[in-house]
């Protein structure tokens, strides 16, 4: 959830700890990933009766959670997304999504405050707290490989637990209702969650710092999920995230237990735009944009060592060719997908693909082929980019092999993001998948960088799947190979009609 999760915690801080909430009214600050937050000075948690009640004005104030006050009826109904909570002035009985609840103490009215019983609320949380005695102050810190950053923990397992010891995933089985997650990758600004079927994702963005959270409703991690991927016995888990230029981590956790919700955060740089949606194979996909079109990047290397000119306003010849750039993806240090077997690396099958091509296309004497990469070297999504753009390329080609966490994952993609971009994608794909001869996965948006920031016709070939085991030894068969090198050539010329 949003920061209503977090100041409801400080809440159960505030119970847990004797004398906590006498102090609270006397100037304690808070703090939530060491920024301090703002609460109104009438809004203050009480302790009544021995219980601590949580003013409601908080939480609408400063939490953006949806509480609406139904004066003739006393009742007060708090939801966000499949979670709703209704509550009665003067009653011990709660409703939560449908189910009767019983309070520890009665909602009440106190000087224009409607305040709620804090255990009620707090028991479902889950968030790092730490008292600073020399500040006098609460630090409270979401959950994160480092100090701090993450919006999640596991949920607790029973209704009066306040352990953080191990939990019991709900049953994930279609009879339950709830969907298997099956495997979380990343790769060029694009996280793909896959599912055992179809999921609608609830996606938002939280600051300080910026992220995106992603919240799967009626979800569990499939059984074999932590076979493949990280996955903790509290249920949380990360993918390893090096050298990209506007990522710095993803996490993922069984957020809540009722409902069953996986969560899924992108910890981002800077701050990004997305678009999260299902593609309609069962896999939830999140595609990360520029704030803007803008291509900063510093100048890139082309592949004979040179630098390329930024005042350039043709193509590097000027005997009429037209310019094919050829993409191998990673490179490097940056290995992209490893095989199921271990032992091969996407790098090597890109770069072997894109040789290959190079070597048909450079028989076309209408033609001239550069290669963002003809050796195993690392550059930057942005470098590659900038290799096309000084070129001024008239097409633009990045070759990949494709990843999930479901072995049983398998077939050929061809993605454009541009709509200029869309009947170059629809004539690469005509020769392309036939060449595979592997299961044709069509044609589709995808928000990659590389096909994003360029601006002349651009695709990104997804061959096949390493995860796959008989697609990967597919992939590095080297009559395959020829083969589709031989189906991206004739795509790219009738494209460009030079043939």
């Amino acid at each position: 959830m949003k920061k209503f999760g977090f100041l409801l915690l400080l809440f159960v801080f505030m119970w847990a700890v004797p004398g906590y909430g006498h102090a609270a009214s006397s100037g304690t600050q808070i703090y939530l990933d060491d920024q301090q937050l703002s609460v109104p000075s009438g809004a203050k948690a009480q302790v009544i009766g021995g219980s601590t009640m949580v003013p409601l004005r908080v939480i609408s104030e400063n939490l953006g959670y949806d509480v609406t006050w139904k004066q003739q009826a006393r009742t007060i109904t708090i939801e966000k997304d499949s979670t709703s909570i209704r509550m009665i002035i003067g009653s011990k009985t709660a409703t939560v999504n449908g189910s009767d609840i019983s309070l520890d103490a009665s909602p009440l009215l106190r000087s224009n405050y409607a305040l709620v019983p804090l255990r009620f609320i707090g028991e479902q949380m889950g968030l790092d707290v730490k008292w600073d005695s020399s500040s006098k102050s609460v630090k409270l810190y979401t959950r994160s490989s480092g100090s701090g950053n993450g919006e999640f923990t596991p949920p607790k397992s029973g209704n009066n637990s306040t352990g953080t010891g191990s939990v019991t995933a709900p049953t994930n089985n279609a009879s339950s209702g709830v969907t298997q997650v099956q495997g979380v990758s990343f790769s060029q600004n694009r996280l793909t969650i896959t599912t055992a079927s179809g999921v609608k994702p609830k996606a938002f963005t939280m600051t300080g710092p910026d992220r995106v959270v992603v919240d799967l409703p009626a979800t569990a991690f499939a059984d074999n999920f932590g076979d493949q991927q990280k996955l903790d016995s509290n249920l949380n888990g990360s993918l390893d995230i090096e050298n990209e230029a506007d990522v710095s981590g993803i996490r993922y956790a069984l957020f809540q237990k009722e409902p069953s919700t996986v969560r899924v955060v992108i910890d981002l740089k800077h701050a990004m735009n997305y678009t999260a949606y299902n593609d309609g194979s069962n896999r939830v996909i999140v595609d990360l944009a520029s704030k803007d079109s803008v291509n900063t990047t510093p100048d890139a290397t082309l592949p004979d060592g040179s630098q390329p000119d930024d005042t350039q306003t043709s193509p590097v010849n000027s005997n009429g060719k037209k310019v094919v750039v050829i993409d191998a993806g990673h490179g490097a240090k940056d290995s992209g997908a490893v095989g199921i077997s271990r032992k091969n690396y996407e790098k090597t099958f890109n770069l072997a693909m894109a040789l290959k091509v190079e070597s048909i296309l450079k028989q076309n004497p209408k033609l001239e082929v550069v290669l963002t990469r003809s050796d195993d070297t690392f550059l930057e999504l942005k470098q590659r980019v900038k290799v096309a753009e000084n070129l001024k390329a008239n097409v633009f080609v990045s070759i990949h092999a494709n990843s999930s966490g479901s072995s049983a994952s398998n077939g050929t993609e061809t993605y454009y993001q541009r709509s200029a971009s869309k009947a170059f994608a629809n004539v690469m794909h005509k020769y392309f998948a036939p060449a595979t001869g592997l299961t044709d996965r069509g044609i589709r948006y995808g928000n990659f960088h590389v096909i994003r920031e360029t601006t002349m016709p651009a695709v990104l070939l997804e061959v096949g799947y390493l995860s796959n085991a008989k697609e990967e030894a597919t992939l590095f068969d080297e009559d395959f190979q020829n083969r589709v090198a031989q189906g991206i050539a004739d795509g790219i010329t009738e494209y460009l009609d030079v043939k």
